[in-house]
């Protein structure tokens, strides 16, 4: 990749809109140097901004690749909303000494976005959750070691092994019940900006879900109930 070529030039122009503002950052070394991660209240603390200024700044690291999301379940901790606990990613694309990198999931995610616009919707959302339910089996595989086979689990179990899979791939995701609904709410994208240009990738999602009940339970029936893409606070997908 040259200093003039396309790539560059937009890599670039992402890492100034991620780092221009001296706030964001802050935050960001803030978050890098510190062990665990850190919370969008000690955020507000350190740099004197409000918790929602201070979530809106890490969030927006976390949408560029920089930051990785996790959910915060402190030990004893009773009944109420976890919070999002941020770190440095892993392979972040920038170390803002002027060494400039290139994931190459990134330009995998945005070949993917661009070839199932090409398809029709209904087609490409049965790839795209095709996709996803194979790498779930995949990923269940890791979970289950040779001895557990699918049905060894309760279906709350299982969605609770799904949720902690899903939040260690950037989905910081946790499992509830809802009238009566299991759930699975994931309060981060890890395809970001794709998934808001293309919100069939979504689907990918239902998908991984799907594949990692199947063989950590069996066959559910799994929607899609909210998404992010689609202006919802968090994405929920039902069993």
């Amino acid at each position: 990749m040259t200093a003039n070529s396309p790539s560059f030039t937009s890599t670039v122009s992402a890492i100034t809109q991620a780092f221009g503002d001296p706030t964001r950052r802050g935050i960001y070394l803030f978050a890098r140097d510190a062990d665990g991660g850190v919370t969008a209240a000690q955020v507000a603390e350190q740099f004197g901004v409000h918790p929602n200024v201070a979530r809106h700044h890490l969030d927006k690291l976390a949408a560029g690749g920089y930051l990785e999301v996790a959910v915060d379940r402190p030990e004893g901790a009773g009944a109420g909303r976890p919070s999002k606990r941020y770190r440095a990613a892993a392979g972040a694309r920038v170390d803002l000494d002027g060494h400039v990198q290139v994931r190459s999931d990134d330009l995998v995610l945005s070949l993917l976005g661009k070839a199932l616009a090409l398809l029709p919707r209904e087609q490409a959302e049965a790839m795209a959750e095709e996709v996803g339910q194979e790498y779930g089996r995949a990923m269940a595989q890791g979970l289950t070691g040779a001895d557990l086979a699918a049905g060894q689990r309760s279906l709350r179990s299982a969605m609770q092994a799904v949720a902690d899979a899903l939040t260690a791939h950037g989905f910081a995701a946790h499992a509830d019940q809802r009238n009566n609904q299991l759930r699975i709410i994931n309060q981060h994208c890890p395809f970001g900006d794709v998934a808001i240009e293309h919100p069939v990738i979504c689907a990918v999602d239902r998908g991984m879900v799907k594949g990692m009940l199947g063989a950590l339970y069996g066959d559910a029936d799994v929607s899609t109930l909210q998404s992010l893409p689609q202006g919802d606070t968090f994405c929920a997908t039902a069993v």
